[in-house]
């Protein structure tokens, strides 16, 4: 039996939306019948945008954040139930408790679906066990990249949040057996797990974990290729998946464009004056302050962190992305056998050499 998986989009197929025959679970809003009673429990979310990172997730959970029937809590990324994994949000506390995780959802009305997107979900070892205890009746979103060029843009991703400071991808996946082991860890980088990059593309044991805790309609899973291509048709799709109204007008969206960090010690001056941190940070925010009108000053740093620590992605290296390629070629084939689509010569897998 495979997983559901997308496809290049085809026909539109119009998904009953609350009040329209959909599906009820707790809350009210849509479920299976097997889902937790709300007066029990309350309110917990329908559907999880469960990963992977740099695949597109925030620009889908935004699109659907915009829809009339979808509620979406303010905090981003809760991950909640990859409690295993360190969890940190530099502008508010996440959530410890089941009560203070549904608090998130408190707002929501009783005829809209509620999800959430956290990309920690897939990789971590027991978020699908956790969600499944908790919703049943959840649906699950993954997107999935060529192993290659995914890898490059989480690199890039690492060394702009500080979590990585070995500028090349070769070295930094040369260092996995070491930061396996706990040693040439960055000292900012509060989650080592995001630093063993090859396991973000064992694709299929990340999918069976789902699988094993969730039926097969209950999991779907996107191709990042036909999200690009399609950005539009793709998010109808989803929203027919969890349950909503898919005819409502979506305007596309685009987050988190991949960058390069041209230096990391000044893009922490740059953080640490936006702060106030620190003797120097402080002396060169008060200057700022005493130059600068309130209402300028942020755009101000933002300038100063797009022309001077920002910069364009660096070229590719092609003799690392074909090593990269023929090191994951396995996975591909596999992944391909476990959705039933070719996804080896989609990916350009079959031209190796």
């Amino acid at each position: 039996m495979t997983v559901s998986v997308e496809h290049a989009p085809g026909p539109e197929q119009h998904a009953p939306g609350p009040g329209q025959g959909a599906r009820r679970g707790p809350g009210g809003v849509a479920g299976d019948a097997g889902a937790i009673p709300a007066a029990e429990h309350g309110r917990v979310p329908d559907f999880f945008i469960v990963g992977n990172p740099k695949c597109g997730t925030t620009a889908l959970y935004d699109m659907l954040a915009g829809h009339p029937q979808i509620f979406t809590p303010e905090l981003r990324e809760p991950a909640f139930f990859a409690s295993e994994l360190p969890r940190e949000d530099h502008r508010t506390a996440l959530p410890a408790t089941l009560e203070e995780y549904r608090a998130l959802f408190a707002a929501a009305r009783p005829e809209q679906l509620v999800g959430e997107r956290s990309a920690m979900y897939l990789w971590s070892a027991g978020a699908a066990r956790r969600i499944a205890e908790v919703q049943p009746a959840a649906r699950i979103v993954a997107i999935l990249r060529e192993p290659a060029t995914f890898l490059r843009s989480l690199h890039l991703q690492n060394l702009q949040s500080h979590y990585e400071t070995v500028t090349g991808l070769g070295p930094a996946l040369a260092l996995e057996d070491a930061r396996r082991a706990g040693r040439r860890i960055p000292r900012r980088c509060r989650r080592p797990q995001t630093l063993l990059y090859s396991e973000y593309v064992r694709y299929v044991e990340l999918l069976r974990r789902y699988r094993e805790v969730f039926a097969e309609e209950q999991l779907l899973v996107l191709i990042y290729d036909d999200y690009r291509a399609a950005n539009e048709a793709t998010v109808r799709r989803v929203l027919r998946f969890v349950g909503a109204d898919d005819r409502v007008p979506i305007a596309p969206t685009e987050v988190n464009a991949t960058v390069r960090i041209r230096s990391q010690p000044l893009d922490e001056l740059v953080h640490s004056v936006s702060v106030g941190r620190g003797p120097v940070s402080r002396a060169a925010k008060s200057a700022l302050k005493a130059l600068t009108p309130h209402r300028l000053r942020r755009p101000a740093l933002e300038a100063v962190q797009r022309r001077l620590v920002l910069a364009p992605p660096p070229p590719v290296d092609e003799r690392l992305m074909l090593e990269l390629r023929r090191r994951f070629a396995p996975e591909v084939v596999a992944l391909s056998e476990y959705l039933d689509r070719d996804l080896v010569a989609l990916w350009g897998y079959d031209r190796l050499g």
